[in-house]
């Protein structure tokens, strides 16, 4: 594990709930991130693909921004990708003005890149921006893949570039870029964007995770950090293997975005199950999946 990175352990890409009436419920919103500062989550990813920033207009996002950072004093990132690089910089200046600790950024998405043009648009972003970033790597939806050699050259060249999640379905994809980025940047933060992935990258001196059930069940997160700080190997299998269990929830349903948002609405019941996403409302059978799956009673 990596204890020298500026970011480190369990950190939760929040939901963001909505009324019925398709709104931004704040008051969700608060309950939501209050309970994770008490379960020990370590900071927050606002708007992130969980976060649903995809679905919501700029001037959303702005409001969101300046709202969520006055409501918890968790550690920040704000996710602030388009398509538009001027509103990512825009969204990137509200953040580091409202107090974020850094920004997040996905690669040019829509058109894949090649590797020479990924390079290009991190040097402009990392020119652009005032602040901390971190690449958000997640070629499943981008097209594309930030690998541990582009990543390398960004992280020698760039002193403000301080970390990445990487979503990838493989966790040596994660393992080659902390080799490849340690000897040369020991702050450096590389979460896993896999649940299961968090305990095989601390052992590959990663930084932590960030992802998806950190919503549902953080306390499960802090439990695995606490574990693996004391070397109780035996309790960092058992809390793993457990983490493997409940990663059946990205099997449930449609949309894993609606799915998280409906199991935390019905086991903490301070939020809608809405989504902006389509066709994801989860039917009877599905639900007692969802009770099953994380003992709902």
């Amino acid at each position: 594990m990596n204890s020298n990175a500026l970011f480190s352990g369990a950190w939760c890409p929040s939901v963001i709930p909505f009324k019925t009436s398709g709104e931004i419920d704040y008051d969700a919103l608060q309950k939501h991130f209050d309970r994770l500062a008490a379960s020990g989550t370590d900071g927050i990813l606002l708007m992130g693909t969980i976060g649903e920033f995809v679905t919501m207009s700029l001037s959303e996002r702005e409001v969101l921004l300046k709202k969520a950072r006055k409501m918890t004093k968790l550690p920040m990132i704000a996710h602030v990708s388009t398509t538009c690089v001027n509103d990512m910089v825009h969204l990137a200046d509200i953040a580091y003005a409202e107090g974020y600790e850094a920004v997040m950024a996905l690669p040019h998405y829509y058109y894949a890149q090649t590797p020479k043009q990924l390079y290009d648009y991190f040097i402009d972003l990392n020119n652009r921006f005032k602040g901390k970033w971190l690449i958000y790597n997640f070629p499943a939806r981008t097209g594309c893949d930030v690998d541990a050699t582009l990543v390398l050259k960004l992280a020698k060249e760039c002193p403000n570039f301080v970390g990445i999640k990487d979503t990838v379905d493989c966790s040596s994809h994660t393992r080659l870029i902390v080799r490849a980025v340690a000897p040369v940047r020991k702050d450096f933060s590389i979460f896993a964007g896999y649940d299961e992935y968090f305990v095989p990258n601390l052992m590959n001196g990663g930084a932590g995770v960030l992802s998806g059930l950190n919503n549902v069940v953080p306390e499960l997160f802090t439990k695995i950090k606490a574990a693996y700080r004391a070397n109780d190997l035996a309790e960092v299998a058992a809390l793993h293997e457990e983490i493997g269990r409940l990663s059946g929830i990205y099997a449930i349903g449609d949309d894993f975005v609606t799915t998280i948002k409906t199991t935390v609405a019905r086991k903490y019941k301070y939020l809608e199950p809405i989504s902006r996403n389509y066709g994801g409302k989860l039917n009877a059978e599905q639900l007692a999946a969802v009770d099953v799956l994380f003992d709902i009673k």
